[in-house]
């Protein structure tokens, strides 16, 4: 089968990015070595707010960007997975974020004596929370709507998606490590303790940018998702059983509720951060074909995907700025 772009990568961003591209008009083929629910992706809490990710500036446009699509999206949140939920971001400040953050709806300081737990400030916000499993298979569906394709194949080498379609699109995250090859890639742990929810409606953050261990929960259906850890180098996979009780303890300091909830399951995801940021770039291969590269996404893929998507597309088409691409729930 032929085609104008093939997308190497099937997770959040690569899924993202094919349906842009296959909405503008091309034919995008998928190239996935795992099964969506195989990747990072799948793991993530999937908060939308800009974490660990760089640069700064540019991210904040696109969290904006995707802020409005998932806000569409939420109109019919068992088929997208997207929903609106309120919650508390502790030891956080608003004059201490960046622009983006003034034009975010309903995000307003607290008094001390709301703030759950021994946290002095905070912020109160209603932000969309995704569940990833119905999100990813969501974004696949969306992209056969439109034409696209996703194939299980993994890819060694530029020369093989590039002698089947024109375009490569490389959105193969913490992989693109060897496959660029780009030494400034690197893990960044995350450890998540999956248990029924005892009664919590709201989300909870407490998460330093430079700490190992932070504290959050986020109600999703069927289950709370608590975390976590963001460990700068770790490569392990294997759920640590040590760290998963630290996890449940800190959740339980803001909700003891939680110290009793059953446990369903561990997930461990690494974070594709990158010194630099988010890199997406044109170049020319050698046999003259077009590689994008649109990777690097740190813990915020799913915060940027559709905002950095459109970006990607656009060196794709040859676009200057943004497109108008919007939610099809």
């Amino acid at each position: 089968m032929g085609g104008d772009v093939i997308v190497v990568g099937g997770g959040v961003v690569g899924l993202t990015t094919a349906v842009v591209l296959a909405e503008r008009g091309l034919r995008v083929r998928v190239w996935a070595r795992d099964p969506a629910e195989a990747t990072t992706s799948a793991v993530a809490g999937a908060l939308w707010w800009p974490y660990r990710i760089e640069p700064a500036e540019e991210a904040g446009v696109w969290a904006l960007e995707s802020l409005e699509v998932y806000g569409e999206l939420a109109g019919a949140p068992r088929e997208t997975g997207v929903r609106w939920v309120p919650g508390v971001h502790a030891d956080t400040r608003l004059d201490g974020l960046g622009a983006w953050a003034a034009r975010v709806p309903g995000l307003r300081q607290l008094p001390p004596d709301e703030v759950p737990g021994p946290y002095a400030t905070g912020l109160a916000a209603r932000l969309p929370l995704i569940d990833m499993p119905v999100h990813l298979a969501w974004l696949r569906g969306r992209l056969e709507a439109a034409g696209g394709v996703v194939e299980r194949r993994a890819v060694a080498a530029w020369e093989e998606p590039a002698a089947a379609a024109p375009v490569v699109v490389n959105c193969t995250g913490l992989a693109a490590r060897e496959l660029v090859p780009d030494a400034g890639l690197r893990p960044v742990r995350g450890q998540l303790v999956l248990v029924e929810n005892p009664g919590v409606e709201e989300w909870f953050t407490a998460a330093d940018a430079g700490a190992a261990e932070t504290t959050y929960f986020f109600p999703q259906p069927g289950r709370l998702v608590l975390g976590g850890t963001a460990e700068e180098g770790a490569e392990g996979r294997e759920p640590d059983r040590a760290t998963a009780a630290g996890i449940v303890a800190r959740c339980a300091r803001i909700r003891p509720e939680i110290a009793g909830a059953r446990v369903l399951g561990h997930r461990v995801g690494l974070r594709p951060a990158r010194a630099g940021g988010v890199r997406v770039e044109g170049v020319r291969l050698p046999g003259g074909g077009l590689l994008v590269h649109h990777y690097g996404h740190g813990g915020a893929g799913v915060t940027v995907a559709w905002g950095c998507a459109r970006r990607a597309a656009d060196l794709v088409t040859g676009r200057a700025g943004g497109a108008a691409e919007g939610p099809r729930p």
